[in-house]
């Protein structure tokens, strides 16, 4: 998204990271991170989405109006804005609608209560005995659908000059049940049928011209966990390995976007909180209270993640960042093998571990379980074969992504990737049975569909950040003159 709305991505090294002059975890779902992130990577960089809305998203893109979005400057409560109260009164107003909504709660309820009946036969992510969260998860997905969908549509109506909808139900339920399970597909289709709808009103309502995008910038890959094949977590692989007397922390987590959705929706119950009478506060209070401490406690450790550990560990999906605390900078290979001259090679003889890489000065190099190395600089590659990232696929593509991300300021002082599995499966870092962030399979391959009459050259797309500049010469920088704008 960072790429995408603000053209710049640099040291966005993961979904979380560490920074170790800081000695602090950085996670993207700390509302105040990612503000400190959008600050950093929008400097001199107008966003996509100016004068726009944003919804449900991770950065705003400078929109105007950015609801249930984590970096908003001035985060806004749907229920005590405006705009968000006009919204809930005509949707309300629909009993089509409200109908349906219902119908996806209750239909979303039982078929999670379903799948934690079924864990309990079969291996799963899932908790058997956790029959709230079907519940809660039912319902923050369908109000997010519901509430970013009718809320597209009515700015259009109105003539916003740039929308953007973020639709990531398929990338929770495919990280519980995998990419190709009926109910992965089952959201799929409930998506498009709301990006049917958005269209019908686009070309319905022609006040202002509107060109219609859909973006996934990634997809998913089979997974199977680390710990799972190994009875234990890579951090605690990691210190295991080394057999020495080390602290060694974990930064993970699980299930982001139905968490997240949750949470909003508790905030906004809160936000209602001091309307209501003493007795429903009460009772508004306690439910609420409940829901945190059974639901989201331990989901992910909240806000007390400064960390002086030994050796930090934060994964993001088949992606892991290794830091080591001896120094407040970034160690090269060299110093990571004087430092524990057996760890390499520990990692690399375990075959859930794909490769590794490090920096080497300006060079990095990259060390496969098969043995083969790549040392990469510039514009060249040095390969002593068997290519180490040959099982994940376009070596070329692969060996440019691993060197750019190992010279971020904050990427790890070891770059680990999960391995590819003959099956096609990927090992993740995390509990996930489909998986993205690393290399390898589907994950890799993001899609763009557009207007047929736009000119945009697929081929020129190497990366996420390369539709800014697309988006800027062609909406951004004509909004004043009234030209058609985006909705993605």
């Amino acid at each position: 998204q960072a790429g995408i709305m603000f053209g710049n991505r640099f040291d966005i090294p993961g979904f979380r990271w560490y920074e170790k002059e800081r000695g602090l975890a950085v996670l993207s779902r700390r509302p105040d991170q990612v503000q400190a992130v959008r600050a950093r990577v929008s400097r001199g960089r107008p966003g996509i989405l100016r004068g726009g809305s944003c919804y449900v998203s991770i950065f705003d893109g400078d929109a105007d109006l950015a609801l249930f979005t984590l970096s908003a400057l001035h985060p806004q409560h749907f229920l005590e804005n405006a705009r968000g109260i006009g919204l809930l009164l005509l949707f309300l107003l629909n009993p089509f609608r409200v109908l349906r909504l219902l119908g996806l709660i209750s239909m979303g309820s039982l078929a999670g209560l379903g799948r934690r009946l079924v864990a309990l036969v079969q291996p799963s992510i899932l908790n058997p005995f956790d029959v709230l969260s079907p519940l809660l998860h039912a319902v923050s997905d369908a109000f997010f659908t519901e509430a970013q969908t009718f809320g597209v549509m009515l700015d259009i109506y109105r003539c916003v000059p740039a929308v953007y909808a973020n639709y990531n139900s398929y990338d929770e339920v495919a990280h519980k049940l995998g990419p190709d399970h009926p109910a992965a597909f089952r959201v799929l289709r409930s998506v498009d049928k709301r990006i049917r709808q958005i269209n019908r009103m686009r070309a319905r309502y022609q006040r202002r011209e509107y060109d219609l995008y859909v973006i996934s910038d990634h997809g998913n890959t089979p997974s199977v966990p680390f710990s799972w094949r190994n009875g234990t977590n890579l951090g605690q692989y990691i210190a295991a390995q080394v057999g020495a007397e080390l602290s060694v922390d974990e930064l993970t987590g699980t299930h982001v976007h139905s968490t997240e959705k949750t949470r909003y929706l508790l905030k906004e119950l809160q936000s209602l909180e001091h309307h209501l009478s003493p007795r429903l506060r009460q009772v508004f209070a306690a439910a609420r209270h409940y829901v945190n401490r059974r639901v989201l406690t331990g989901q992910e450790l909240d806000y007390d993640l400064e960390r002086q550990k030994d050796v930090i560990v934060s994964a993001s999906g088949p992606l892991a960042h290794v830091y080591f605390n001896v120094s407040p900078h970034p160690l090269d290979l060299t110093e990571v093998m004087l430092l524990y001259p057996r760890l390499l090679d520990s990692l690399l003889s375990n075959s859930d571990i794909g490769a590794i890489a490090a920096r080497a000065g300006e060079r990095t190099i990259v060390l496969g379980h098969q043995g083969g190395m790549s040392i990469i600089e510039g514009g060249r590659e040095t390969v002593a074969q068997p290519h180490p990232l040959l099982p994940f696929g376009d070596t070329v593509y692969g060996a440019a992504q691993v060197h750019r991300l190992a010279h971020f300021p904050h990427a790890g002082d070891l770059i680990i990737l999960g391995a590819v599995e003959p099956d096609g499966k990927v090992v993740t870092f995390e509990r996930q049975v489909s998986t993205h962030g690393g290399l390898g399979g589907p994950q890799d391959h993001p899609f763009v569909a557009w207007p047929p009459e736009r000119p945009l050259a697929p081929e020129t797309l190497n990366d996420a950040q390369d539709l800014y500049p697309y988006f800027t010469r062609h909406y951004v920088d004509q909004s004043l003159a009234g030209e058609p704008h985006d909705v993605a």
